[in-house]
């Protein structure tokens, strides 16, 4: 039986996932938008330290003619070409794809391209199985990583050599080389048999998320698990192996931590927390006109912009509701352009709607607080009066945070999208899933992201207008929620 790269790396991680991918590949889970947009990333990071290299040929990928990649990759070894991208081997019975074959005097290198900041055991695996594959066919000199640099800040036209970082693992991977016989052997004998009894464990997500969760976590409930337990230290994992799979299960003598036993204390009564005192001293340190203020960023692993670096935080949109003493709530907005870089026109349109006096009130604030910051550091002719702005935050988080306000649906956590639907469960006007395309953090990350790629254009001023009315909802929220708590004092 004849594994790929991906299925041995796949096995090694979990003998049950690739059983049901060989056997009962019906299960497997549907991709989210995160993980393909992860799929994206790794493409294009790929397709750009080809250049480290110019001039190969490569090896176009052809679903239905495994054989005939193959069948190219061994006349191009044999017609001495000195760069070979996609290099494709069957051999020692794994099927493997080279990201870059290198010519080294009479042997080869293999260069493996990630789109991580740095070099993790499971890209060693990978390597290896890869010099297992290829050793057979061809004789190998050195193995090695290729991962961005994180460190590097674009100024001018991109320097490619600057943004990678090329790690020689090849002393690893002839070290791992010796198990990896015996792995195949088991691995084969394994898919032989019927499905093995696996439990679930914290190897479901590492080094991967198992796209057969679904499946294998079937017998978990879907709400009160003891894995809906936040800030439990792992010992969620302790509580399945003795046989708890509820929350309302969880024996009033099993030692937590303070944020989880609270949980757990107020599931079971169902009682509602409300420490008005605490409250009220937060809310009294507000002062009208108060700005409600929210970013969205998005990040490119391959810098697009002049002093940015790969995988920075780009604020490139904002919200703001500003409640004046009056009553009156006006609300002002800024999207930037998917062409250029957004920030020096955000800056400057920022200090302009943000109200001279006033508090600014964000949702766990040290994250705007820290792109003004970046902001600062970027443009020195603003540099303090965006700095002074970070002196008026208040942080919406902090009564729900510190436990002055707590509902059992919380469930351990205080996020604005756990708050908000608790507080207003029926209220359509603060539904995130009533939202077009962009229901949250992610979705405007990503699609901002590649904007600047689309190519129906018919499209962008939907995408746009679906983009602003999820940051206006995020500011939104913050006032009603602000409401709600000068109300529950008021009951």
């Amino acid at each position: 039986m004849t594994l790929s790269k991906s299925q041995y790396i796949r096995g090694l991680q979990c003998y049950k996932s690739l059983w049901l991918y060989k056997h009962k590949p019906e299960l497997c889970d549907t991709p989210d938008s995160a993980q393909e947009s992860l799929f994206n990333k790794g493409y294009e990071v790929g397709e750009l330290a080809k250049k480290l290299f110019p001039n190969g040929v490569e090896i176009v990928f052809d679903n239905d003619n495994f054989d005939g990649m193959i069948e190219k990759t061994k006349g191009l070894i044999a017609n001495n070409t000195q760069v070979i991208y996609e290099a494709t081997f069957k051999e020692n019975g794994i099927f493997a794809m080279a990201d870059i074959l290198v010519k080294n005097g009479d042997a080869w290198d293999i260069y493996e391209v990630k789109a991580s900041t740095y070099t993790k055991e499971y890209h060693k695996n990978d390597t290896a199985i890869q010099w297992y594959a290829l050793s057979n066919a061809i004789k190998l000199n050195r193995a090695y990583v290729v991962h961005i640099n994180n460190q590097y800040v674009r100024e001018g036209a991109l320097d490619v050599k600057e943004l990678f970082t090329i790690d020689d693992i090849t002393d690893e991977v002839l070290e791992k080389q010796k198990d990896i016989p015996s792995q195949l052997l088991k691995m084969e004998e394994m898919l032989e048999r019927d499905m093995p009894d696996i439990n679930i464990g914290k190897h479901c997500s590492d080094p991967y998320l198992c796209d057969f969760s679904s499946y294998c976590w079937a017998h978990i409930p879907k709400e009160n698990s003891v894995f809906n337990l936040s800030y439990a230290m792992g010992k969620q994992w302790k509580l399945y192996e003795e046989g708890i799979l509820s929350i309302d299960d969880i024996p009033d003598d099993f030692h937590l931590g303070t944020n989880a036993s609270l949980q757990v204390q107020y599931h079971k009564s169902k009682k509602i927390k409300i420490n008005k005192p605490k409250i009220k001293e937060f809310l009294d340190t507000i002062e009208y006109p108060i700005n409600f203020f929210d970013f969205e960023t998005f990040q490119n692993a391959i810098p697009r912009f002049d002093n940015q670096r790969p995988y920075a935080q780009m604020p490139f949109q904002y919200s703001l509701h500003i409640l004046h003493e009056n009553g009156k709530l006006e609300h002002k907005e800024f999207l930037g352009d998917e062409n250029s870089d957004p920030r020096r026109a955000l800056s400057e349109h920022m200090l302009k709607d943000i109200t001279p006096t006033g508090s600014i009130i964000a949702f766990n604030q040290s994250f705007e607080i820290t792109q003004i910051k970046n902001l600062a550091s970027l443009f020195s002719d603003l540099r303090d009066k965006l700095l002074a702005l970070n002196k008026r935050f208040i942080d919406l988080a902090h009564p729900f945070q510190h436990k002055h306000y707590y509902h059992p649906k919380f469930n351990g956590k205080y996020s604005i999208k756990v708050v908000l639907p608790t507080l207003f469960p029926d209220d359509d006007e603060l539904d995130y899933k009533k939202l077009g395309s962009i229901q949250n953090g992610g979705d405007a990350m990503d699609t901002f992201a590649n904007l600047y790629l689309l190519k129906d254009k018919n499209k962008l001023t939907d995408i746009k207008k679906d983009l602003l009315a999820y940051c206006r909802l995020d500011t939104l929220a913050m006032v009603r929620i602000w409401e709600n708590l000068h109300y529950l004092l008021k009951k």
